[in-house]
């Protein structure tokens, strides 16, 4: 019988227990690679699970980041703001998950919080299960916020064996910035419980391989929250002088039944082989391709868009089977010399639009060079997004939105998806961070969630200000970066300048209107706390309109030296 970490039961154990791994990780870079799986990121007793080696588990939004101070993530749970997560320095402070925000912000002075990101743990979470199931074994399952649940029953051979296979992912996880820890045995139950609770046989061993059979044993020693049941049951336990796995496993069941319920039998049960524990794995998505091969090349395009009439129709139907809209395709032309030709294109939004994906294809199609001719066409999905029934309007006489994703989609594959953009409204004064790029079709934002009744915000009406206001012009065309100006002439302290040398040109102006003073965000950063610009709309004589301000507000010296700039021109 093989093994392997084990956090979670097999699907059902008839006689024989199946081997489970349960892996929990929270990623250094934001992301992930396949071979990470069956680790787990936490120090000391927890189930498998991995851990980023800035020391926070179960936070992807403090991913990327050398930081130097005391690191924590926080949650709301009602009225309260608690701790999701600590790094092994806020730990060794005395900092805990579940403490509250304010109890740690009064312990430890400079203390870096950030907001937890639990529904992006989660998916970051089940692509690495996806990609476990992938490379690593066909059932894999979510064990809990952090966790995975491997069955490797008949792949631990194909890595040489189940510490092999263990060491082998440490590596893999170790290089994509996870601590990890695995742990094998008999039964999920006693899988998940020896990776987090069960002391290394060695010094900074991540590895724990428990013998067969032998993982009732392992278990009595541990204390009874690792049998995965509810605090008050670990509480009413300790209470009455019980708290280690061995004492609650060899009493009676009966009168466990009737005083903790059925679910704490059932954690035992399940945690030393007795009951199964049905694993609910992920699926990974199929790959969605349709190809054609011929009895005799082709070699011009006009046969290949003929073909394109066949393959497309046919990947629109299978992306309908499978509920999901095509982001990328790729066209694969297989020459008989081996050398393949491709063409991909995207869209903007998710599409199962069979005239619209072929209409983009023939724009490509002349990149192709049949050589000495084509003996096999192929369609691939490259990527897709889930794609549903499409609202209509309510009202016959009512006109729908524009939709503009295939006048995107047209011109990007003109000019290239990365010359188009939109500019979307930043929250902020500083004029160069009130504006940012933004693809063609961005999805909508989330709604806020609802507030709760009695939640006094209720009473505020006042609508949402807009980020760019109307009274404060900005210019048609805003410099990459602010240019400094030569020979200004302007008086003190709140006077337009009368003539200005920019790029060699000297302007003189007629018309000014301003000062619009725009301060610091200190906020941000510490050197913008005394930061004051000046800024001026002028037009000078041959009509031109800039947008120029002073750096500083011409009466103390720490808001800046008072030199000129150019930010942007109007039309």
């Amino acid at each position: 019988m093989r093994r392997a970490e084990r956090t979670a039961a097999p699907p059902e154990t008839s006689g024989q227990a199946q081997p489970i791994v349960d892996i929990k990780a929270a990623p250094r870079d934001g992301g992930w690679r396949p071979g990470a799986r069956w680790a787990r990121g936490k120090e000391g007793p927890t189930s498998a699970r991995l851990r980023s080696d800035d020391g926070v588990a179960n936070s992807s939004s403090c991913a990327g980041e050398e930081l130097q101070a005391p690191l924590v993530t926080s949650i709301r749970e009602g009225s309260k703001h608690l701790i999701a997560a600590a790094s092994p320095a806020a730990r060794t402070l005395g900092i805990q998950p579940g403490m509250a925000v304010t109890q740690a912000r009064a312990q430890v002075r400079g203390l870096d919080i950030r907001p937890a990101d639990p529904e992006g743990d989660r998916a970051e979470l089940t692509r690495l299960a996806i990609a476990a199931a992938r490379h690593w074994s066909p059932i894999v399952a979510l064990s809990d916020e952090d966790g995975l649940f491997i069955d490797i029953t008949g792949t631990a051979h194909l890595f040489g064996g189940e510490e092999a296979m263990a060491r082998r992912i440490l590596k893999l996880l170790a290089r994509l910035g996870f601590t990890a820890r695995i742990a094998v045995a008999d039964s999920a139950g006693a899988a998940w419980a020896l990776a987090r609770y069960a002391l290394p046989s060695r010094s900074n061993d991540r590895v724990l391989i428990c013998p067969p059979a032998a993982h009732i044993d392992a278990l009595a020693p541990l204390p009874t929250i690792a049998l995965r049941i509810e605090p008050a049951a670990v509480e009413l336990l300790k209470r009455l002088g019980i708290d280690r796995v061995g004492q609650v496993s060899a009493m009676p069941r009966a009168p466990l039944a009737r005083r903790f319920g059925a679910g704490l039998v059932a954690r035992i049960d399940q945690a030393t082989g007795r009951l199964g524990e049905p694993l609910d794995p992920v699926v990974p998505l199929e790959h969605i391709v349709t190809a054609q091969r011929f009895a005799e090349p082709i070699l011009t395009g006009e046969a290949i868009a003929h073909w394109l009439d066949r393959l497309v129709p046919d990947l629109i139907e299978k992306l309908a089977k499978a509920g999901r809209g095509a982001r990328m395709i790729e066209l694969v032309a297989d020459r008989i010399d081996g050398r393949p030709q491709t063409i991909r294109i995207g869209v903007a939004r998710a599409s199962r639009d069979p005239a619209h994906l072929k209409r983009l294809l023939l724009r490509r199609i002349e990149t192709i060079d049949p050589g000495f001719g084509v003996d096999a066409l192929a369609l691939h999905v490259r990527r897709s997004e889930p794609l549903g029934a499409q609202p209509l309007v309510e009202r016959l006489d009512e006109d729908a939105a524009p939709d503009i994703a295939t006048l995107v989609d047209t011109l990007a594959i003109r000019i290239g998806a990365g010359r188009l953009w939109r500019m979307r409204p930043v929250e902020s004064d500083v004029p160069e961070r009130a504006a940012a790029p933004a693809p063609p079709l961005d999805p909508p934002e989330r709604t806020a969630a609802p507030l709760k009744p009695g939640d006094v915000r209720q009473l505020d009406r006042t609508p949402d200000l807009h980020p760019w206001h109307h009274r404060w012009p900005r210019p048609v065309r805003m410099l990459r970066r602010p240019e400094l100006l030569d020979h200004v002439i302007a008086e003190l302290p709140d006077q337009p300048p009368r003539r200005f040398t920019w790029r060699g040109t000297t302007h003189k102006v007629v018309r000014a209107d301003g000062p619009e003073r725009v301060t610091g965000e200190w906020w941000k950063r510490a050197t913008e706390q005394y930061s004051v610009r000046d800024y001026f709309r002028v037009e000078d004589e041959a009509g031109q309109r800039f947008w120029l301000f002073r750096r500083g507000d011409g009466e103390r010296a720490e808001t800046g030296d008072l030199n000129w700039f150019i930010h942007g021109a109007f039309g």
